[in-house]
């Protein structure tokens, strides 16, 4: 198979992000685009109208629109070719090293089409902390502090071991710069490969390299990296999250990659065709199991070595699908099968470098997987689509349009109706007094200090319902928590006196993850339900505050409050705990117990520390976060309607030939019609009317 060279003039070879087929599969993105692209006509109408507050506010809505960065984050086996199938996606092979060494890891967000201020840095390295490098060497990270409690001396001094290999290492690289490097950040304004390796990908063998290869530098303590990279073939901003795994000696890249997936809402998980969902992945399984099954996404990749994948596939398509409905997984995820090897060979300037099975399995592949609508593609196009990219990206931007893409449009529109709204009153206001009427104006101090206290007043119902939530939801998880270590000491109990001490007794601790995220939902849907009914009763009283402020009638208007906020899904919850670890670490601790006693206590002790950091999170910090998510966005709407009502109040005072000039179109009839337009072009259907004035 051969190619087709595409080319530009003469001679111009297409960079591989260029290539015109890379843009399968992302219809949906550019017809969200399309959508961005119509507000932001109507905002600028709304300048037309307000002048000159009017355009600031439209001007800094704009920039949120196209600002907008939808998330996702890449999870999943190490080797299951994750970082060559985002290389892939963005259409640089070489970019992100894919042979990364275990000890690496990184998360590095691949930020698409982010616009930046011109003296933006391209590139962006953070190091670890002081204290997050401590822990993992003093403590020996998550393992070690496990191990630790559960009194496995054994276990403990390999992982101390392990640790103290890898920082000889690290200083002997770095040197006196070591201490210094920590808590630091690099910014590079000019992106290389050779960068991303230093700071990215571990060299297995530094010692014997020449002094001016950089490859790993940092490595060890490089925690994150940001790259900002254009891609032509996706329509608008978009981050890929890269994620280092789950499956590490020291469980570092679990907490790293459970942070990532909390800052994203969709995420893809790829396995290897070869190994699909083994015993190895069940931390793979507690973590998406507690994010929203419609934003899960797996990719099953290197089907191009499979001898067979035309009747390979769908066995392991049922494989997978058995093992998730066993172990409480998502229920009817989107499955994807593809190869990220494939969608390389598509970008590269000769298909004829495939390897001869691959080319062989794609053949078999291309049996099953094409059809009539590929007839007429070109033989690059036909792997790119056998890559399974485009049918990833297709199910990657209906995500995007329907989840996050929806928010943000929604939530545009309310703020641009209220923004209307506010130019429509100070419109009338100033019409008024125009026409000779007297329109009276509350003073502006007086102004101010009821927009102080209605501010407060709302800040205050807002965070005494929360209280009220977050009391029953703590309360809720106390009781799950206890439930569940009393039922496992007493199946541990009956276990003993069964069998004895001899044979090795295991309890699973998805039943206390089910429970807690039970109570997650339920506090989740109590949050919404407490924001929606503050922020319209913000809204109302904002309503009644023109008309008392300024005693105008206008027509066809409304104060929208804002959505509540979205609340992260609870994966905390996926984190391993003593009782995942089925392993020889679990038979260690059973042999060291001698007596029923010994047996009870030590495991109530042991699962109540390991699980109550958990709680913990759940109860304390992701509580506290979701409480400052819904202060914020009511903090927010009520700074935009302060804004307005000042801007009125401040056009009150006006001379009447300074308001003459204030607006862009000065025929009366064609801005009422105008507004009417606008207000329609917002409304995407009924508005909603929890304030209004009359």
């Amino acid at each position: 198979m051969k190619m087709e060279e595409l080319t530009k003039g003469d001679g111009y070879k297409v960079p591989a992000a260029h290539h015109p087929f890379m843009r399968l599969g992302l219809e949906k993105l550019d017809q969200f685009h399309d959508e961005i692209a119509d507000l932001e006509a109507t905002l600028a109408d709304v300048v037309r109208l307000g002048g000159q507050e009017a355009e600031k506010k439209s001007t800094k809505l704009i920039k949120q629109l196209r600002t907008f960065e939808p998330s996702v984050t890449m999870i999943g086996q190490i080797k299951s070719g994750k970082t060559s199938l985002v290389n892939a996606m963005i259409g640089r092979p070489a970019l992100l090293p894919a042979d990364v060494n275990p000890w690496t890891s990184v998360v590095t967000s691949l930020h698409l089409n982010a616009p930046l201020p011109p003296d933006s840095p391209t590139a962006s390295f953070q190091f670890f902390s002081q204290g997050e490098w401590d822990h993992l060497v003093e403590n020996g990270g998550r393992i070690g502090e496990l191990s630790a409690r559960a009194g496995a001396d054994e276990e403990l001094e390999k992982v101390r071991e392990q640790i103290a290999a890898m920082r000889e290492k690290t200083k002997a690289r770095l040197g006196r710069k070591f201490e210094l490097l920590l808590g630091q950040k690099h910014n590079y304004a000019e992106l290389t490969d050779e960068l991303v390796e230093r700071y990215v990908c571990m060299g297995d063998d530094f010692e014997d390299m020449e002094d001016e290869d950089q490859q790993g530098q940092f490595a060890d303590i490089t925690k994150s990296a940001d790259v900002y990279l254009t891609a032509p073939s996706i329509p608008m901003p978009l981050c890929l999250r890269d994620t280092p795994g789950v499956n590490d000696t020291f469980m570092m890249r679990e907490q790293i990659t459970i942070n990532a997936l909390r800052d994203s809402r969709i995420c893809v998980v790829v396995l290897s065709a070869h190994q699909a969902l083994s015993s190895m992945d069940m931390g793979l399984i507690r973590l998406i199991a507690n994010v929203k099954s419609r934003e899960v996404i797996i990719f099953v990749n290197r089907i191009d070595e499979l001898s067979n994948p035309a009747e390979q596939v769908p066995e392991i398509r049922e494989s997978i699908l058995k093992t998730l409905a066993d172990h409480n997984g998502p229920e009817d995820p989107e499955l994807i099968f593809g190869s990220a090897y494939w969608a390389n060979i598509a970008l590269s300037e000769d298909l004829n470098d495939i390897v001869a099975e691959s080319a062989e399995a794609m053949f078999n592949w291309a049996e099953v997987a094409l059809d009539a609508g590929t007839a007429g593609m070109q033989t690059n196009e036909l792997v790119w689509h056998l890559s399974g990219v485009p049918a990833l990206y297709a199910a990657l931007a209906e995500r995007v349009v329907e989840g996050p893409g929806a928010e943000v449009l929604a939530a545009s529109r309310k703020r641009a109706r209220n923004l209307v709204g506010g130019v429509r009153a100070s419109n009338s206001m100033v019409s008024m007094r125009m026409d000779g009427d007297q329109v009276e104006v509350m003073p502006a101090d007086q102004l101010m200090a009821h927009l102080d206290k209605l501010e407060a007043d709302n800040t205050k119902f807002l965070n005494d319902r929360l209280d009220i939530v977050f009391q029953r939801f703590g309360s809720r998880v106390d009781q799950s928590h206890k439930r569940f270590l009393d039922r496992a000491l007493e199946s541990l109990l009956q276990h003993l006196e069964t069998n004895g001490e001899d044979q090795i007794w295991q309890y699973s601790p998805d039943g206390l993850r089910m429970l807690l995220r039970t109570s997650y939902q339920v506090m989740r849907r109590d949050v919404a339900s407490t924001c929606d009914q503050v922020f319209a009763s913000a809204a109302a009283d904002l309503a009644e505050t023109y008309r008392s402020a300024f005693g105008v009638s206008v027509e066809n208007f409304s104060i929208t409050p804002p959505a509540a906020p979205e609340i992260p899904a609870p994966v905390s919850l996926g984190q391993t705990i003593a009782l995942d670890l089925q392993t020889s670490w679990w038979k260690g601790w059973w042999k060291r117990r001698k007596g029923y006693r010994a047996f009870a206590s030590g495991f109530y002790d042991l699962i109540e520390a390991e699980t109550s950091p958990i709680v913990d999170e759940l109860k304390i910090r992701q509580a506290e976060g979701i409480r400052k998510m819904a202060e914020a966005e009511l903090r927010e709407f009520l700074a935009e309607q302060r804004s307005t009502l000042s801007d009125i109040s401040a056009k009150s005072t006006l001379g009447a030939s300074d308001l003459k000039d204030i607006f862009g179109i000065t025929a009366q009839q064609e801005r009422e019609e105008l507004f009417d337009y606008i207000y329609d072009e917002l409304s995407d259907g009924a508005p909603e009317k929890a304030g209004e004035v009359t």
